[in-house]
């Protein structure tokens, strides 16, 4: 069996909200979190909101290693995205990090109005975690699974 598409995968991570996230955990092992997230195909990026002070927030400012699983329709149609993420504390109302934050809660409705939805990114230790997907891989079945 030859390996998916890049296009196929894409596909499943474009058209999914919700994924877990693994992240380098301090001791070495892989710390999972179920994450809501925003993609961009063309951009090979996956944008995702936390905090400084979740563990996941806490180990990608000291390992910017992250992988997202994305289930498909069924158990055996899966994506999962690896790459080095950056990230922005919002900081300051209406700095850089908190219009992208912005961008983000909007894209996955939870938008709010701003200037409210600043204080709040602030008050949290908000940041926005980009992915730059170096290595897309999975499997696609687009008929019947395997037996």
């Amino acid at each position: 069996m030859k390996p998916p598409a890049q296009a196929d995968l894409w596909k499943i991570v474009a058209a999914r909200r919700e994924g877990i996230l693994a992240t380098v955990g301090q001791d070495g092992t892989p710390q999972l979190s179920n994450v809501y997230y925003v993609a961009d195909p063309e951009a090979r990026t996956i944008r995702v909101s936390t905090t400084t002070r979740r563990v996941k927030g806490r180990n990608l400012l000291r390992d910017p290693r992250a992988v997202l699983h994305v289930p498909g329709e069924d158990f055996f149609n899966f994506a999962v995205a690896q790459g080095t993420a950056t990230t922005a504390i919002a900081t300051t109302p209406g700095d850089a990090a908190i219009d992208e934050l912005h961008a983000v809660h909007s894209a996955l409705e939870a938008g709010e109005e701003r200037p409210a939805f600043d204080r709040k990114m602030i008050e949290h230790g908000r940041m926005v975690v980009r992915i730059s997907v170096t290595r897309l891989y999975g499997q696609v079945f687009h008929s019947r699974r395997p037996s």
